[in-house]
């Protein structure tokens, strides 16, 4: 179930570029994500959506405007620290997999563990074990050229919550998917959810994914525009 808000976003603003050329992609963006939701962002292109999620994700800073997660104004940190905070708590699920081609899904889902210097053994486990959430375990050995699309984005999904992070940040998961893997992969970031407390924040152009999720967002002109609750996942509604 959600709880209180893990990511809070308060007047952020976002502007790119200097004087007559300057384009403002958020204009003020008040909102609060609560732990253990899973929430889907939609909007048209250059609505904000992306912008908000690469602030979210640490990986962009608003021009102006708070941002808290976990009671942290992020937008005080520093380069390095913003990079601490994405190790720590953060994954992330991309539309094109941006699996490593000759390298086994295990060594890919180890990279995470790689970076932050665990020991191997460690790391193997940690991998064995996220492949096993994700339904394939028995597939580590194989490279992503011996895996379906649907099995690559389980592969990046097992990299993604191998650190066991708090939010897990997903840009168009089913994007490079046929309309039966889409709801596999849907299905599993949902179980992900549910079982291992996980908050979502999933960008989507689909309504039948982001039926999935308990709360949508709506972005349009830099702005939220409205904000869905479901009753229940699959069935969102104002």
């Amino acid at each position: 179930m959600a709880g209180d808000p893990i990511i809070q976003l308060r007047r952020v603003t976002k502007v790119y570029g200097d004087g007559p050329t300057a384009f403002q992609a958020l204009k003020g963006v008040d909102l609060d994500i609560a732990a253990g939701d899973f929430v889907a962002v939609m909007g048209p292109s250059g609505s904000g959506k992306s912008t908000t999620m690469n602030i979210l994700g640490c990986l962009d800073v608003p021009s102006g405007g708070e941002f808290r997660f976990r009671g942290v104004h992020v937008e005080t940190l520093g380069r390095d620290q913003r990079a601490l905070l994405r190790r720590k708590y953060l994954g992330f699920v991309f539309q094109g997999f941006n699996l490593l081609a000759r390298t086994t899904a295990l060594e890919n889902v180890e990279l995470p563990l790689l970076y932050r210097g665990d020991p191997k053994k460690e790391r193997r486990e940690a991998a064995l074990a996220a492949l096993d959430k994700v339904g394939l375990k028995q597939w580590w050995d194989h490279t992503p050229a011996e895996l379906s699309g649907g099995q690559q984005q389980r592969v990046a999904i097992a990299r993604a919550i191998v650190t066991s992070p708090d939010v897990l940040l997903a840009d168009e998961p089913t994007g490079n998917l046929d309309s039966e893997r889409s709801v596999e992969i849907m299905q599993l970031l949902t179980s992900l959810n549910r079982d291992s407390g996980i908050t979502v924040l999933m960008v989507t152009h689909e309504p039948d994914m982001a039926a999935f999720a308990r709360t949508v967002i709506h972005f349009k002109d830099g702005l939220v525009e409205r904000i869905e609750r479901a009753h229940h996942q699959g069935e969102a509604v104002a």
